[in-house]
């Protein structure tokens, strides 16, 4: 279950020549499949190219029809070993993935595949993204191009240029015998537009024929001596063949005048961040019209020397805008013109931020530096520029964020993972802190308040593998955390497989909450949900037992915070050796609120007994405390002030967002804290019998209340 559906925008991918589609930057990429004629498509969902995973899954009755396979992978690594369909046969195929973390993860396979080359076109789709938002480290999949020999392309964000970018980058592929990278961020993925559509096709060469006419040509398998051969054949012919059909194709874009004193070299994918500043700063209009050259590289690597050449020759200055670091298209440029004696000034990151990410703001700081520096006389009619950030300079916006403390990034309300950090931190206070490896995921907010557990994350499913140089005779063991995700990515054999090998003696925690939840939401082999089209309800138990695991407990509900804790307890001080593994499983909140929201709306709507539990604080029995939102940290928990004079603190609060899941509750109870949480049944379309019981306390509670207040000592003024 992702956590969006697409089954209606997927109709959309059988419009044929002439007609417009229209939607979002995925949507296209897929269309742009299908009308490239590709042959299998396979990935790993990741941000921020999730959503185009689940946009092939839901188009697969489409790609059926057309004879296109698609499988969703097991992990970036088995996505691009797919593409070896592409070496010996004239086969198209795709992948994709978030990059870098992706990339590295595929890295041995991709290095391989770009060794041998390939006959038919791979297409590599990257996810990347920059700045305070990215969830990844602060890397180039530029750097993977360059050492690979991969081609890198980067359009710019708009439907054509994009659906564009994905026909000639098979075509680019099959021309130069090489996998190509096409690059896209936040900003591709999903702008809206138009374009024009062809028709699709079908698979020119199938994977049935392939199957039945197998061919092989041991020049292209990466051993000795061929695998020098194909250091050769990369610089020899490769890249000639790939720089001929760029230039000769148009793939890189040049905008605005003709000539000019200074100009603009700029990546495809901040082609709209640029205009958008240029606008600001008067050089360009709501049209895209530029007063400046601008030379678009929608094709990052290689890059184009004449064409390159030809832009700087008869210009004073330029400025290249890259994002990322490092400048290796700066770096590039500064040799090609010093190589040819052109003296052209080169900018880049001496005024624009080394890293990060580049936004309209950004931009328009460093364009306008360059601008001052080497052409002052366009910033003649330069407009006032905006202030970017209004809001956060407001003195109301300044005096509230001194009074009101920061909320750091955190599980969502009812998270199954909270209970589980709660127990955590529960048994930290009665056997002290101890080393806990996290790993990728959820699970991972577990590092920031209020839980400030976990001391390293090395990747996806490394959570237990970066806890192995800690196998040694101590006093304390080690936790490693690791999410279902994770578990089934790289897990089973790198964390688990080599913690019961090497006889490790810490504790493992698998956080199994049905889905991969981090990444939206999709199925993976341990979902309890039945999948028509996946082999889903594999036990996470059942296969670590299967590799040797022998101490092994399942918590089925992890919102039980007592057995949590004792659980985590028993396996830190048990004196059996090897590994101590804890599989804890309750279903994603955000997941279970799609799935369960829809069909209880639909149930009330026609009329059925339905029963919502809501729980909430009694403010006479709270003490203000607010130790069950140090243990929880939930959205859903708060405070406020009570009119009771006796108390100087403000009680615990909790607010309509709400789910219900209990662990606020399930944590004071753990921890021997206070009695004042309770729990409301919200009952639509009650009973007769419901609406006679609901008579019934509320005639008692109001006679125990008059009582109550009857015996109460009043002070005369």
């Amino acid at each position: 279950m992702a956590e969006r559906s697409f089954a209606s925008e997927v109709e959309d991918l059988k419009l044929g020549a002439g007609e417009i589609f229209s939607g979002e930057g995925i949507l296209a990429i897929t269309k742009a499949l299908l009308q490239a004629g590709v042959s299998y498509v396979g990935g790993y969902q990741g941000s921020p190219i999730s959503h185009l995973m689940d946009v092939l899954a839901d188009a697969k009755d489409v790609m059926d029809e057309l004879g296109v396979h698609f499988e969703s992978s097991a992990s970036e690594a088995a996505a691009a070993a797919m593409l070896s369909a592409s070496v010996m046969y004239p086969a198209r195929g795709a992948v994709t993935w978030k990059s870098t973390a992706g990339t590295n993860v595929a890295s041995d396979a991709l290095s391989n595949l770009s060794s041998g080359g390939v006959t038919g076109g791979a297409l590599v789709i990257i996810g990347e993204d920059y700045g305070e938002g990215s969830s990844i480290m602060q890397e180039r999949s530029h750097a993977f191009a360059m050492k690979s020999q991969m081609w890198l392309l980067t359009p710019r964000p708009n439907l054509t240029a994009i659906v564009e970018a994905v026909e000639k980058g098979f075509e680019l592929s099959e021309a130069s015998n090489t996998p190509v990278m096409l690059q896209v961020g936040i900003r591709s993925c999903h702008v809206h537009g138009q374009f024009i559509a062809k028709d699709n096709k079908r698979p020119a060469f199938t994977l049935k024929e392939a199957l039945e006419s197998p061919r092989r040509d041991v020049n292209r398998i990466v051993l000795p001596p061929a695998s020098f051969l194909h250091e050769k054949e990369k610089l020899e012919r490769r890249w000639p063949a790939a720089v001929d059909f760029v230039r000769a194709n148009g793939l890189n874009e040049f905008f605005g005048p003709s000539a000019g004193e200074i100009g603009i070299i700029v990546q495809g994918g901040l082609y709209n961040n640029l205009m958008r500043a240029l606008q600001q700063l008067g050089l360009a209009d709501v049209y895209g019209e530029s007063r400046v050259p601008i030379y678009v590289l929608n094709v990052s690597y290689p890059l184009i020397d004449e064409e390159v050449l030809d832009f700087a020759r008869d210009k004073s200055a330029l400025i290249m805008v890259e994002e990322g670091a490092p400048e290796y298209i700066e770096q590039a440029l500064h040799t090609l013109m010093r190589r040819r004696d052109i003296q052209t000034k080169l900018s880049g990151k001496d005024v624009l931020p080394l890293g990060g990410e580049y936004t309209t703001p950004v931009l328009v700081r460093g364009l306008a530096a360059f601008f001052e520096a080497n052409a002052p006389k366009l910033l003649g009619n330069r407009p006032p520029v905006p202030d970017p950030t209004p809001v956060l300079a407001d003195p109301r916006v300044k005096a509230l964020s001194e009074v009101v403390p920061p909320r750091p990034a955190g599980f969502c309300t009812g998270c199954p993972e909270r209970p589980i950090f709660a127990a955590m931190k529960l048994v930290e206070k009665e056997l002290g802190e101890h080393h806990v490896s996290a790993d990728i995921g959820c699970h991972l907010f577990s590092i920031l308040p209020p839980f400030n557990i976990g001391g390293t994350t090395m990747g996806y499913g490394l959570g237990p593998a970066s806890a192995s140089a800690f196998n040694v005779e101590a006093g304390k063991r080690s936790i490693s955390v690791m999410g279902d995700g994770g578990f089934w990515h790289n897990g089973l054999a790198t964390s688990v497989g080599n913690a019961v090998f090497n006889k490790q003696d810490g504790v493992i925690l698998v956080v199994d909450n049905y889905y991969s939840s981090a990444t939206g939401g999709q199925d993976i082999l341990s979902s309890r949900a039945l999948n028509p089209r996946r082999k889903t309800n594999n036990s996470i138990v059942d296969a670590v037992k299967g590799i040797g695991a022998t101490w092994v407990r399942q918590i089925d509900r992890t919102y039980d915070v007592k057995a949590m804790r004792d659980t985590l307890r028993e396996a830190l001080t048990t004196k059996e050796k090897g590994p101590k593994i804890i599989v804890a499983s309750s279903e994603c909140m955000l997941n279970k609120q799609r799935r369960i929201k829809p069909l209880f709306a639909k149930a009330v709507k026609d009329g059925k007994r339905m029963v919502k539990e809501r729980f909430g604080v009694d403010e006479d029995v709270c003490t203000g405390d607010h130790a069950c939102i140090r243990l929880s940290g939930c959205p859903s928990l708060s405070v406020k002030h009570t009119d009771d004079p006796l108390k100087d603190d403000p009680v615990a609060a909790i607010d309509n967002s709400c789910v219900g899941c209990g662990n606020c509750g399930e944590v004071s109870e753990a921890a021997v804290l206070c009695p004042s949480f309770y729990r409301a049944d919200v009952i639509h379309n009650p009973t007769g019998l419901d609406r006679f019981l609901a008579k019934v306390r509320a005639r008692v509670i109001g006679w125990l209340q008059a009582r109550r207040a009857a015996g109460r000592v009043v002070f005369a003024d």
